[in-house]
């Protein structure tokens, strides 16, 4: 995924939270967000894993897989993951891990709550994560699509509230790493899917011990 985002030569690099808690590589993974991400926010399973929200609130496999993560979590990555923040207003854009109203916990998968969480913010983009799908919505034609890979969003139109869908977790069928490519001074974002080695990230899932589902999701992209 790195590797597609360098091709772009983009200015920064935004991430929107839950850097660990279901992967096999926690540490790895924070360091490097740590430095290539411009901005990175804080999600439900990284609290998770920092013990700063009840693993109760979790799947079973989910909370399993967290505290293998807290156990495993050097204090490096543990001190990055503690400086972070679930929200940040840009002067273009507001970024949540999850939605406007509730940064940690919402999920945006409905219209009604992608209209609120437009309602709730000023800024002409609004990015969300959290449900690992990759959304778009419009304030003016107010309907919630799926942002297929190549879809390109007329920034211009009108006022939007997108997700990137997820890098290594993705929940809308289809399993290639997800990312969203934001041109301001074109006015446009792009929905972009990466393949990966899923079969090593799968062994690696089960050569720790994690829940298979974990492993089997992958996949299918469920």
């Amino acid at each position: 995924m790195l590797r597609s985002v360098d091709s772009e030569s983009p200015d920064a690099l935004w991430c929107l939270g839950d850097l660990v808690g279901y992967g096999p590589r926690p540490n790895r993974c924070c360091a490097i967000v740590a430095e290539r991400a411009d901005v990175c926010l804080i999600g439900n399973h990284d609290l998770g894993v920092l013990g700063r929200i009840d693993l109760e609130d979790f799947s079973p496999d989910a909370a399993a897989s967290a505290r293998w993560t807290a156990e495993v979590l050097e204090d490096e990555p543990r001190r990055y993951l503690e400086s972070l923040s679930s929200s940040a207003v840009l002067d273009r854009a507001e970024l949540y891990h999850a939605s406007p109203r509730d940064p940690v916990w919402e999920y945006v998968l409905a219209p009604e709550v992608a209209f609120l969480s437009l309602e709730a913010t000023e800024r002409p983009l609004v990015l969300v994560g959290h449900s690992h799908v990759a959304l778009r919505f419009g304030d003016e034609e107010l309907t919630l699509a799926l942002g297929e890979d190549g879809h390109e969003v007329d920034l211009a139109r009108e006022r939007w509230l997108l997700n990137p869908g997820s890098v290594g977790q993705p929940r809308d069928g289809n399993p290639l790493a997800a990312w969203l490519l934001l041109d301001f001074d074109a006015q446009t974002a792009v929905y972009r899917r990466v393949e990966y080695p899923i079969a090593k990230t799968q062994a690696e899932i089960r050569e720790r011990g994690l829940p298979e589902p974990l492993a089997l999701r992958l996949e299918s992209g469920v």
